[in-house]
This record gives C-alpha cells, structure tokens and sequence, in this order.
C-alpha cells in the first residue's frame, strides 16, 4: 500500500483550499484546532477548515514524518501560515478503495 492518500492530502494543505482537504474526509472527523476539539460531520470540518484558512492563508505544508500502521496511513507536519506555524497532525484510515481523514489536529509551535 502506497502513500498516495496522504501525500494528495499534504498537497491540498498546501494548496490552502478547505475542498480539497476535505475531499479526503470519512463522514466524520476529529477536528482539533488550537485547545478546541469535537468531532464533526464532513461538512462542518469543511467550514471550520475553510474560515481557519480564510484567517490564516497558507504558505506552506513541511512534512516531518509520515508513516503507515495497520493500513492506517498518519503525518506529522508543519502547517507555514502567514500569521503562525502550526504542528499538524494527520490520521487516516483504510475504508474500501481509499485513505480517510480520521482525525486533525492543528496545535501552536
């Protein structure tokens, strides 16, 4: 199994585009920004994602390590934004034909 999943997700981050992020969600998703967490429908992590990007327009997405478990896939990254950088965190997991956003999290360096 290839890293194709997660490497197409790291391109959307840096894209800073919240419909191509979530074109990788399951149905639900863990959503961690900042201190708040809550699982949410794909819709609603769309739109919270979309207005952290609309506040925080994207520069750039570093990969510090990426791994597979179980035929799980996860990265860790820095998210390169014009107000801050943010460690983030990336779960996905195998349903079907695809890789799945499970859970993000989006913490301050």
């Amino acid at each position: 199994m290839g890293q194709d999943g997660i490497d197409n997700v790291v391109v959307a981050f840096k894209s800073g585009s919240a419909n191509k992020v979530a074109s990788h969600f399951d149905s639900t998703i863990e959503l961690t920004l900042l201190q708040k967490s809550n699982s949410y429908s794909k819709s609603q992590a769309e739109m919270i994602l979309k207005d952290f990007f609309v506040l925080n327009s994207v520069k750039d997405f570093l990969v510090i390590h990426k791994g597979e478990n179980s035929g799980s896939q996860y990265c860790i990254g820095t998210l390169v934004t014009k107000n801050a950088d943010y460690r983030t965190t990336i779960f996905m997991k195998h349903k079907g034909t695809q890789q799945l956003i499970q859970e993000i999290r989006l913490e301050l360096r």
